[in-house]
């Protein structure tokens, strides 16, 4: 019974914690715009990337699957 006079405050206090993250959170803008990050992945490059020659293609003299 007497892990209650424990347990109370120290909920009281995690509650106080929580909340005031909730309102640092709400001042500091993380919740301005929830809606545009989750729709940039659906917008298109302008321009493909260009791929690069993979190292250990088979064109090197030497590496093809003809030689000995």
């Amino acid at each position: 019974m007497t892990i209650i006079y424990v347990l109370i405050p120290l909920s009281i206090v995690m509650m106080i914690i929580a909340v005031g993250a909730f309102f640092w959170a709400v001042r500091s803008g993380q919740f301005d715009d929830l809606d545009t990050p989750a729709l940039d992945i659906l917008d298109d490059d302008e321009y493909p990337k260009e791929r690069k020659p993979n190292s250990n293609s088979d064109d090197r003299p030497g590496q093809g699957r003809d030689t000995p």
